[in-house]
């Protein structure tokens, strides 16, 4: 299992599992239909669970761009790395929701609203304000890779102790994401994850998915580039602390 391989499966993981319970929540006919915010968040948070346990031995289970780039800029990635695990993880989220529109296809096609088909997919605002969605993504990230960074570096009494994913596990990945979820997701359906928004929405405009809402390709920056930032500041300020 090399890095690139156990990425594009992890990454497969999140969004088959992460997706999924979106389609499980919003589509028409499904045992779970309607069960509301608390499934979806607890069903993201377990499908992060459960990809960084199968990559995280062999890649580190970055399994998003912006926790690439920001351990990148935090000096504790190899930047000539970065391009291999995007890449990687832009497969795996594509792969993922392939996955899932199989898996849902008859729930899709009884379902007749385009963007709710849309939503299994990828993120979009509950108010569209450019800034302010930019600065949710944003800020959504920053949580996640500030924390993320202390899981990696932080120590109990002395500097052998070590407290980071390989002593912890993936749960304090998982609590952490859904913690963001359900505190911060309700503005943008919290991306917080390049690839996770546009590896989906790609998928979207390609699969044969009957009376299908547009693409948003006006919004699908903002989950790229919003997170990038977040990302990039978390760890400028991590810097600038240490």
């Amino acid at each position: 299992m090399t890095p690139f391989i156990s990425e594009i499966i992890g990454t497969a993981m999140l969004i088959l599992l992460g997706g999924g319970v979106v389609a499980n929540v919003v589509l028409n006919k499904t045992t779970g239909h309607g069960s509301g915010w608390i499934v979806i968040t607890t069903g993201w948070a377990l499908a992060v669970y459960v990809a960084v346990v199968i990559a995280g031995p062999y890649s580190g289970a970055h399994i998003n761009p912006a926790v690439s780039i920001g351990l990148a800029v935090a000096g504790k990635f190899p930047w000539v790395d970065v391009p291999m695990y995007v890449l990687a993880q832009m497969i795996g989220a594509m792969i993922g929701s392939l996955l899932v529109w199989i898996l849902y296809k008859n729930h899709f096609e009884a379902t007749d609203d385009g963007e709710t088909k849309r939503a299994v997919f990828c993120t979009s605002p509950s108010i569209r304000n450019t800034v302010m969605n930019c600065i949710s993504e944003a800020i959504g990230t920053f949580v996640l890779i500030f924390t993320i960074l202390y899981f990696t570096d932080a120590s109990i009494n002395d500097t052998e102790t070590v407290v980071g994913l390989g002593s912890l596990g993936a749960l304090p990945v998982a609590f952490l994401v859904w913690a963001i979820g359900l505190s911060l997701g309700g503005t943008t359906g919290y991306a917080i994850n390049p690839a996770r928004d546009l590896g989906p929405r790609i998928m979207h405009s390609i699969l044969p998915i009957k009376d299908k809402a547009s693409n948003d390709w006006s919004y699908s920056w903002i989950p790229v580039l919003g997170p990038i930032a977040g990302a990039s500041l978390a760890a400028l300020l991590m810097l600038g602390l240490s």
